[in-house]
Parts: C-alpha cells; sequence; structure tokens
C-alpha cells in the first residue's frame, strides 16, 4: 500500500509510535526489573504483536464496538485507554487494575463506558471466541429489533493466537458468525507457536487463513502483521467489511513473538537461527524505519522513546506504592455483596427496575404441569421485557423436546425464541455475550449431561463479577431437565446438581412442582446473577408436581424453602423428585417427621433446616445424587459441625449408590431412593 493511501486512511503514525514505545518498555521493565525482583510473579510479553493490535485498536471507534481478548493483548488495551500505571498495578497484583488483584495481570478488561469496551477475557485458550459472538447477535438484536441507533456500525472483535484456532471455541464461534451473519472480525495474530508447539499442529499447513478460504460467509483478509502500511491496510479493509454488514470476516497477521510464551520459557525449542530471524523481524524497527525521517524526525523519535520510557518508570512506580487490595471483597460472589451495580452486563447495568412481585401465589383451578408453568412463565416474561431470549437446541418450531417452549417462537418471532448450533459451549458462550450486551439470556441444555462440553464457559461465567472487580457480569438463566424418568440411562437421567453448587458464582434451583417451578425460574430471569434451573424429568408430567398456576406476579426467592411437612420426631432434606418419596415414607411411619423441601441448593435455607434439626434432634438427607461428595454431604457437614450437640442420632444419607442410573427399569428402581429404603431409615433413626 502507498503511504498515500496510508494517509488516506488518516492514521496518526506519531500516536502509533507512542503505544508501541510505551508498550515497548512497559515489557522492558517487567522483564528486566520487577519479574527478577518479584514484584510481578507473571509475565506475558506483547513484544511483537503490538503494530497490528494499536492499528486495530485505532480502528474501534464506534462505542458500542467491543474486542474479545487475549493474554497477549496490553497493547490493544493501552490504546484503547488503558493506564500504564494501572497496567502496572494488574501484574503486581495491587489495587485497581482489571480485578483488583484478584486474577493473574494480564486476564484483562476494559468496560469501555461510551467508549469500545475489551469483555473479560479468561485464562484459558479459546474461551474469549464464543462470547465474543454473542455480544454481535447481541449488537444485531439491539440494532435491528430494538431499533437502537447507537449500535449501527458497531463490530466485534475477538483476538487470538494461532494455537487457539485448534479450540472448539473457536469452531464453534465461526459456525454462529457464518450462519447468522453476524458483524464479527476473527484477528489472529500468529506467531508460530503455541508456547512450543508449532503452528502447523493447530492446522494443517499451519496457515488457519488459506484452510477457511472457502468457508461460505466469511470473508479471509492475510499478510504480515510487522509491516505498517500492509498491516494498517488490511486492519482498514477487514473492519470496514465487517462495519459495513457484509458479514463476518477473518484477518490472519504473521507476527514474531520475541520473547518466550511467558517470563519462565527460555524457548530452548528455537534454534539460533529461528531467534535470529525472528528478531529481524521485529515491527517496532520497521515501524521506526516507516517513519523517520518520512513522518518525524530521529530526534523526535528519540524525543518519544524517552518520554515513554519515563511515562513507564513512573508508573512503575507508582503502581508499587498503591495499596494492597480490599481483604473484604473476597468473598462476594454474588451481586449482593456489592454495593454498586456492575458497569457492564444484564439488566441491571442499565437501570432495569423489578417489576411488581408477590411471594403469595393467586391460584387458578386447573392444576398444570411443570412443562406448562415453565412455558407460561416464560411467556409472560418474554411479553413484558423485550430483552429476554430464550434459545438452544430444538426450541423454535419444535417446542423443544420436552415441549415447555411449545408456541413461543410463533408468537414473539424468531429473534426472540430460536434455535442454535448443536455446540454447548457455543450455547453458553453466546449466552455470556449475549449478557454483556445487555440483554437476559435463557439457554436451554437438553439434559443435564450434555451441558459437560459448557463446562469451560459455565465455570468461566460465574466468576465474571468477582475476577473483574464488579466491573462485568453475565447474569442468565441455564435450563436443563435432568434425573430419571420412565427409565434410566447413563446420559439422559444424570442429575449431578452438586457439580454446579460447587460452581463458584451460579446460584442454583431445583423446584419439586409447577407452583415452586413458576415462581423460581421468574425469580432467576429477574436476577442479577447466573442460575442453573433443573427440571426433573420425572416431574415434569408427574401428577404429584402439578399445582394450580399462581399468577403472573408470583416469585420465590432463592435460598428460601418449603416445609412439606410439619413434624416433631425427625427431619428430612430433600429436593427435587425425592420430595414424594419422602412424604410417602412419612406417611407411612407411625413417626412425627418434618419434610423440607429446599428448593435452591445454591443458596440453600440453613436457617429452616438448622431450626428444624434444634427441634427434632434427628436429621436425614434425601437425593439423586450419587452419594459420594453429593449435595448431602455438605448439609450433613454442617449440621454435625453446627449441631452436634442437639443431635441424638447421626446425620443420615440417602442417596444413590456411585454408578451411573441404570437403563434397565428394574436396575433403576433397585437403586435410587424410595419410600421403602427412606421408611427403613425414619424408623432406624427413630430408634436409636
Amino acid at each position: 500500500m502507498s503511504k498515500k493511501k496510508s494517509a488516506e486512511i488518516n492514521i496518526d503514525w506519531k500516536n502509533v509510535a507512542h503505544f508501541m514505545l510505551l508498550s515497548r518498555a512497559i515489557d522492558s521493565i517487567e522483564e528486566n526489573e520487577l519479574v527478577p525482583d518479584k514484584k510481578v510473579l507473571y509475565q506475558f510479553s506483547a513484544k511483537g504483536h503490538e503494530l497490528a493490535q494499536i492499528l486495530l485498536g485505532m480502528q474501534l471507534t464506534n462505542p458500542m464496538d467491543a474486542a474479545s481478548a487475549y493474554y497477549r493483548s496490553r497493547p490493544l488495551m493501552l490504546t484503547l485507554g488503558l493506564s500504564p500505571e494501572d497496567a502496572f498495578a494488574s501484574d503486581m497484583a495491587k489495587s485497581g487494575g482489571y480485578s483488583d488483584g484478584r486474577d493473574i495481570g494480564v486476564v484483562c478488561n476494559l468496560p469501555g463506558i461510551n467508549s469500545p469496551k475489551v469483555l473479560p477475557m479468561a485464562g484459558d485458550v479459546g474461551s474469549q471466541y464464543t462470547p465474543g459472538v454473542g455480544y454481535a447477535q447481541a449488537i444485531e438484536h439491539r440494532r435491528q429489533h430494538l431499533k437502537e441507533n447507537v449500535y449501527d456500525g458497531a463490530i466485534s472483535v475477538i483476538l487470538g493466537g494461532d494455537g487457539s484456532v485448534a479450540t472448539n471455541g473457536f469452531w464453534s464461534a465461526l459456525t454462529m458468525a457464518t450462519t447468522l451473519h453476524l458483524p464479527v472480525l476473527f484477528f489472529i495474530e500468529d506467531n508460530g507457536y503455541g508456547i512450543s508447539v508449532t503452528s502447523d499442529l493447530q492446522t494443517p499447513g499451519g496457515n488457519i487463513a488459506n484452510n477457511l478460504r472457502s468457508f461460505k460467509n466469511l470473508r479471509i483478509f492475510s499478510g504480515d502483521g510487522t509491516i505498517p502500511e500492509e498491516t494498517l491496510n488490511l486492519i482498514s479493509q477487514s473492519t470496514q467489511y465487517v462495519r459495513s454488514r457484509k458479514g463476518p470476516a477473518l484477518i490472519r497477521l504473521t507476527v514474531p513473538r520475541l520473547t518466550g510464551h511467558s517470563y519462565q520459557d527460555n524457548q530452548a525449542y528455537k534454534n539460533q537461527k529461528q531467534l535470529k530471524k525472528e528478531s529481524k523481524n521485529d515491527p517496532l524497527v520497521k515501524l521506526k524505519k516507516f517513519v523517520v525521517p518520512n513522518i518525524f524526525s530521529e530526534k523526535e523519535w528519540k524525543e518519544l522513546e524517552n518520554e515513554c520510557k519515563g511515562i513507564a518508570e513512573q508508573s512503575a512506580k507508582n503502581a508499587w506504592n498503591r495499596s494492597d487490595p480490599d481483604h473484604s471483597t473476597l468473598k462476594s460472589v454474588f451481586s449482593s455483596g456489592y454495593q454498586d451495580v456492575q458497569k457492564v452486563g444484564g439488566l441491571f447495568a442499565e437501570g432495569f427496575e423489578v417489576p411488581n412481585y408477590s411471594t403469595t401465589p393467586e391460584p387458578e383451578k386447573q392444576r398444570i404441569n411443570i412443562v406448562e408453568a415453565v412455558r407460561r412463565t416464560l411467556d409472560h416474561e418474554l411479553e413484558i421485557n423485550d430483552k429476554v431470549l430464550v434459545f438452544g437446541e430444538d426450541v423454535g418450531a419444535k417446542g423443544g423436546v420436552h415441549a415447555a417452549t411449545m408456541g413461543l417462537q410463533s408468537k414473539f418471532g424468531v429473534h426472540r425464541v430460536f434455535d442454535t448450533s448443536l455446540s454447548e459451549e457455543g450455547i453458553i458462550g453466546r449466552s455470556v455475550g449475549l449478557a454483556y450486551g445487555g440483554l437476559m439470556p435463557v439457554a436451554e441444555i437438553q439434559f443435564r449431561k450434555y451441558a459437560d462440553p459448557a463446562t469451560e464457559q459455565l465455570k468461566n461465567t460465574g466468576t465474571i463479577r468477582w475476577r473483574t472487580a464488579n466491573k462485568f457480569a453475565a447474569p442468565m438463566v441455564v435450563r436443563m431437565p435432568g434425573g430419571f424418568a420412565k427409565c434410566g440411562d447413563p446420559w439422559h437421567s444424570e442429575s449431578n446438581e452438586v457439580f454446579f453448587a460447587h460452581m463458584i458464582g451460579w446460584k442454583v434451583a431445583y423446584p419439586s412442582n409447577a407452583e415452586d417451578a413458576t415462581g423460581l425460574l421468574r425469580s432467576a430471569l429477574r436476577s442479577n446473577d447466573p442460575t442453573i434451573f433443573f427440571e426433573h424429568r420425572n416431574l415434569l408430567d408427574s401428577k404429584y408436581a402439578r399445582r394450580p398456576y399462581p399468577g403472573d406476579k408470583f416469585a420465590v426467592p432463592f435460598g428460601k424453602a418449603k416445609k412439606l411437612k410439619d413434624g416433631s420426631d425427625l427431619t428430612i432434606v430433600t429436593w427435587g423428585a425425592m420430595c414424594e418419596r419422602c412424604e410417602e415414607a412419612a406417611d407411612r411411619s407411625e413417626a412425627s417427621v418434618e419434610i423440607i423441601d429446599l428448593r435452591t441448593i445454591m443458596p440453600w435455607d440453613n436457617e429452616m433446616v438448622f431450626e428444624s434439626v434444634k427441634k427434632t434432634n434427628r436429621c436425614l438427607i434425601v437425593h439423586e445424587d450419587t452419594a459420594t461428595a453429593g449435595f448431602g454431604a455438605e448439609i450433613s457437614s454442617r449440621i454435625s459441625d453446627e449441631l452436634f450437640s442437639y443431635l441424638d442420632a447421626p446425620v443420615k444419607r440417602l442417596a444413590m449408590p456411585d454408578i451411573p442410573v441404570p437403563y434397565n427399569v428394574g436396575l433403576m428402581n433397585r437403586v435410587l431412593p424410595d419410600k421403602e429404603k427412606i421408611a427403613l431409615i425414619i424408623e432406624e433413626l427413630i430408634s436409636y
């Protein structure tokens, strides 16, 4: 590209040089001083990657633009407004910065209020892709369907290295972006190595751009990310292509990685010839040759270099002199632990006010099942809140494999209730991006076991608020049926709700009947935290679970259990499908049995449970999940720790043995807790 064309793009090359020299100075101080002095414990250099990221940052001009970054993205961050002092403070784990000392310093985010934002990255490779695509879908929803002009021309850019193109997240994001024609730019910085593994082992031939040239609905750009004019030309073309709504694009820029993967990496896997080749390919050297003396003088370059070095040195001193983070905030993973609302993400960040609700039901005459309770609740919340979106595999025209979304797409349209590609990673990652975009995603995972491929996204979602120090959050509802039904099997009948109870930052609901399903789902849809909502397969249409619809205002607060039966001799704590079996067993016993349905296991109502155990002095915990490390173990431990002096008998648990649920009905019934087994333990505890 000629210099004339370069000038037409209206780039300030002196500003480019400023950010490159500043980024290089920061890396140099960290590598030569702060890491050896143990003031920085994790260090990832951006040397060699700076030019492309800085030029990209200068093309992100729409206030609603977003970048989904990764651990080598500090030059982009500096270009978009990160102060050098905050950059140092992040790596030093001082107060301020990305996470207020809670996360690795290079795990970045930038709220960007009224300016482009950098979405929270995570420490795992490839997890940045699907949230970035979800944010692009949020852009289009708000632009096309909510008619918000501020989103006109906005784009989502996802940065990644050549190693990340081998991940599930990359391919899932690529599928979503191309099938939905979303404004996404995949920005691949190819330095030839994923730590020590060469790029030819990440993608055939080592060039993802060549491999994707035949990919439908995807424009490919590729070139050298160290040559100023060529890099600017490619980045300008690719960003403008996406802004024009022609579709998603991928740009691959080759860059050198001038240091190890991290400070600890000595690059012993590279020979001297390779190291010399990379050193000669330094984009800073090429930038200087390009701007001196054509744009400014050698003297001005040296002055700028000294200025940036001085800024970096002073910023490092200031950052080190900052206080350590406040310990009092460490336990706050839920929104209730913060005085202020997060800056970005979910309904509340944009001033959402919870509609009037009541904890007292106004029951209709006709009893409905849980499927209808879920459908009616979704229907009402979709009606009153145009930022609620319902999606998953088969939830559209089919109405879901369990019919819980039947008729919703025809009523609210394919932009509000829609099918997704078969990728649970994509479903949850997309939900994160939609939440960042100010929407309320309601994602369906068809069966509990099918959530396993989304584990990385689910775990990351729960910690977003905590690891960004309340700058970002991603409230959402993830619906998933689980548990046994007419038969069992290892794939559709898994319960394993304890997995989510142990997943930091998630609330977990497990209703046993249609009334509670309505109230808990409504609370989740209006919550400022992410929620796992279990729909037990055996309860979806069972006679036991049927209740009158409790009205459109009915909501059940999380952490409030329900007493199913009063008693004085024994407390049974249970949830889900075991509620019915516990009631049947209690009815067969001559003892006075109190039964508590937890309704939510995160948080769980230890107050009601403790009060009951203090009265009865005996406790039995019944659940469908396997016994070892099931949630019953947590309840039992807490009771033993805090109420030992009240107990007249050991706390007992009845659960599944540590095996998958069998397919054969007889075998399934043999291993599940049932009324006979429960009744036997009731008598055992009463007579202890």
